[in-house]
C-alpha cells in the first residue's frame, strides 16, 4: 500500500509521542515570508557602528550660531577612527548636517557652512576628510543628513515644515525652497563621496505629496545600495528606530514590520510599535543607536551626564546586537576635533570587554528543521552563555523555541524559553556542567535554518 504524505506524519507524530518529544510540522518553504536585501544582509552581518555627532553648537552661540565660530584647529578623523576601531565598529555615520543647518562641506545651496567659517580658510571639507578617513581604517561611511529641522532655514518644529522666518523667509514660497534645498543636499552628499553604506534620516523625511523632497527618487538613482535609517516610506532598504537611546532593543524585536511612518520609522499595531511584527510583511530590522553618557550625543561645555558603567555597556551588547540589531554607539569629539582620551580609553575597554566575551568558545554547530543538538566537549567545564543565528536571507523563521541541558543523568532540562532569532539572539545564564544542549524549536513559520548554534564560557 503506498504511504501518503498525511500517513506519513500521523507516523512521525506517533513515533515522536513514544519517544518522549513532539516534533513540530512547518511548512516546506518559506512563500510569502519578507526577505532581507542584499544590503540588509551586509548591514546585519556588521553589527556594530560608531556614530560622530559633531556640529556647529558645540561652539556656542545658539542653535544656529554664526559661522566663524566653527573652527577646530587639531580636528583629526584618522583619530576618530582609531576609536571606532578600538571599539570594534564596521561602520560610521556622520552628522553632515545636523539641525542647524551648517553644511560641513563646500556648498553653495544657502550661505550657511564650511564655506562661511574662518576654518581652513573657509576651504575645509569635513565630509571628505571624514570618509577618506573611514576608508583608510577599514570602516564603511555613513552620513546623517537632517531635513526634520533646519534652524537656519526656519525650519524648527521636527517635521520637515519651515515654521519661522528663516533665510527663505516663511510661506509656501518658502517651503517650496527648502524642500529644493533638500534635494540639492541630498545630491550632493550623494554624488561627491563615493559609495555610502548608511544615510540616517533622523525623524524621518516629509514625503513629496505633503510638499516634501523628492528624496527617493534622489536615493534610488545615486545610492541605491546605502542602508537607509527612517527614510523614505517605500524604500526597500529601510531600517528602523527601537524607541529609546538607551541602546537596547525590546524583545522580542522582529525584523520585520507592517509598514513605516515618516517620523519614528515603524507604524505598527498597538503594542508593537518598538518590536515589530512577525506578521509583518516589509523587513525593516532596528538599529539602537546611543550616546557615551546619558544624553550626551553634542560634546558641550555645559553637559556634565556621567558616562555609562562599563557593566551596562557590556549588557548593552548583549541587549541590542543579541536581540537581533545594530548598535550604533556614539562618539562626540570636542571643539577642538579631537575625541577625548578619556572616551578613548572607554571605547577601547568596551571592545576589549566584548572580545573576551566571545573568545572562549566551547562547541559551534548550524542545522535545520525542529531540533539542533550541540556537544560539548567533556573537559570544557562549565557554559553560561549561547549564541543563536538565523539563515535570514531566507526569511525570519522561528517563531517559539527553547534551550536544554543534558543533565549527568540523561535527562534534558529546559535553562531557557524565547521567541525571535533572527540575525543574532544571545542568551546569558548562570553556569552549568553539561555534555550536551539542544535547541527545540516549538513554532516557525517555515523549516527553521540556524546558522549558529555556539556555546561559551567566561
Amino acid at each position: 500500500m503506498e504511504l501518503t504524505r498525511r500517513d506519513f506524519c500521523r507516523a512521525v507524530l506517533a513515533i515522536g509521542a513514544y519517544a518522549g518529544f513532539r516534533p513540530c510540522a512547518f511548512a516546506e518553504d518559506a512563500a510569502g515570508l519578507p526577505l532581507p536585501t542584499p544590503t540588509h544582509l551586509k548591514w546585519a552581518d556588521m553589527e556594530l557602528g560608531m556614530f560622530y555627532h559633531y556640529d556647529i553648537p558645540i561652539f556656542g552661540g545658539g542653535r544656529a550660531p554664526h559661522p566663524n565660530r566653527y573652527n577646530p584647529h587639531k580636528l583629526d578623523t584618522d583619530q576618530w577612527m582609531e576609536a571606532a576601531k578600538a571599539f570594534g565598529a564596521k561602520y560610521v555615520v556622520l552628522t553632515a548636517k545636523h539641525g542647524a543647518g551648517f553644511m560641513q562641506w563646500q556648498s553653495d545651496i544657502y550661505p550657511y557652512g564650511l564655506k562661511q567659517s574662518k576654518w581652513r580658510d573657509g576651504k575645509g571639507d569635513l565630509v571628505r576628510d571624514f570618509v577618506n578617513s573611514a576608508r583608510k581604517y577599514g570602516m564603511l561611511p555613513g552620513l546623517y543628513v537632517a531635513m526634520h529641522y533646519n534652524w537656519f532655514l526656519g525650519v524648527r518644529r521636527s517635521n520637515g515644515r519651515v515654521s519661522s522666518k528663516g533665510y527663505f523667509g516663511y510661506g509656501e514660497e518658502a517651503q517650496k525652497k527648502y524642500s529644493a534645498s533638500c534635494e540639492a543636499v541630498l545630491t550632493e552628499l550623494l554624488t561627491n563621496y563615493g559609495e555610502l553604506f548608511e544615510i540616517w534620516f533622523d525623524g524621518g523625511i516629509l514625503p513629496p505629496e505633503e510638499g516634501g523632497p523628492r528624496a527617493l527618487e534622489i536615493i534610488e538613482r545615486l545610492q541605491p545600495n546605502a542602508i537607509l535609517f527612517q527614510g523614505p516610506k517605500q524604500a526597500k532598504n529601510i531600517i528602523r528606530w527601537v524607541g529609546n537611546e538607551r541602546g537596547v532593543a525590546p524583545y522580542p524585536c522582529w525584523s520585520t514590520g507592517r509598514d513605516v511612518t515618516q517620523s519614528d520609522g515603524i507604524k505598527e499595531a498597538k503594542g508593537e510599535k518598538y518590536s515589530g511584527t512577525p506578521e509583518g510583511k516589509k523587513w525593516m530590522p532596528g538599529e539602537c543607536d546611543v550616546p557615551l553618557g546619558r544624553g550626551k550625543w553634542l560634546c558641550t561645555d555645559h553637559e556634565k551626564d556621567p558616562y555609562w558603567t562599563m557593566d551596562y555597556l557590556v549588557d548593552m551588547y548583549t541587549r541590542s546586537v543579541g536581540r537581533n540589531c545594530n548598535l550604533l554607539l556614539n562618539a562626540a569629539p570636542r571643539q577642538d576635533g579631537l575625541v577625548a582620551e578619556e572616551e578613548m580609553k572607554i571605547y577601547a575597554e568596551f571592545g576589549r570587554r566584548i572580545k573576551q566575551r566571545y573568545s572562549n568558545m566551547l562547541a559551534k554547530t548550524e542545522g535545520e528543521g525542529a531540533r539542533v543538538e550541540l556537544a560539548i566537549p567533556k573537559d570544557s567545564g562549565e557554559v553560561n552563555q549561547v549564541v543563536l543565528m538565523e539563515r535570514i536571507a531566507r526569511g525570519e523563521r522561528v517563531r517559539e523555541f527553547a534551550i536544554e541541558a543534558k543533565e549527568a543523568s540523561g535527562e534534558w532540562r529546559e535553562i531557557y524559553k524565547g521567541s525571535c532569532i533572527g540575525h543574532k539572539h544571545i542568551v546569558r545564564f548562570n553556569k552549568i556542567r553539561t555534555d550536551a544542549l539542544r535547541l527545540n524549536i516549538a513554532k516557525a513559520a517555515a523549516t527553521p535554518l540556524i546558522r549558529d548554534f555556539s556555546a561559551y564560557c567566561n
